[in-house]
């Protein structure tokens, strides 16, 4: 029925503009297509992890937005203590479930980039190490 549900800003023809722009600026810089790119790039650099250590029992992720799930219950710490090492160390991660770390770099990440954020995620993983 009419005024049983509603949006004070839905339809607004600037907030349409906006995300219309937004969408063009995806499509004109193609960074649907990097993100697919530089997220392989960095899953198979953090693959090695849990190829070379029982610290990292899974590496997952779609485009950019990626997780390592740690060796731990789902009640543990480690996963924060290890978000908390990558940011003593300049590289920001989510922890969740306490055995998984989220990873969720910006669409706009560089080879270059992405090969840095796996050398800092690796050596402070391995920091947990023994």
């Amino acid at each position: 029925k009419p005024g049983e549900h509603g949006s004070t800003y839905g339809g607004n023809p600037l907030a349409c503009r906006v995300a219309t722009a937004a969408l063009e600026v995806l499509v004109e810089e193609g960074l649907a297509d990097n993100a697919e790119r530089m997220g392989q790039r960095l899953r198979a650099q953090l693959q090695e992890l849990a190829d070379t250590t029982d610290l990292v029992t899974l590496v997952r992720g779609r485009g950019l937005l990626n997780a390592v799930v740690v060796n731990a219950d789902e009640d543990s710490d480690l996963a924060m203590r290890m978000c908390m090492k990558l940011a003593s160390q300049g590289l920001l991660a989510k922890p969740t479930h306490g055995n998984i770390i989220r990873l969720a770099p910006p669409l706009t990440m560089n080879a270059e980039q992405i090969d840095e954020c796996a050398g800092i995620i690796k050596d402070a993983i391995l920091s947990f190490e023994g």
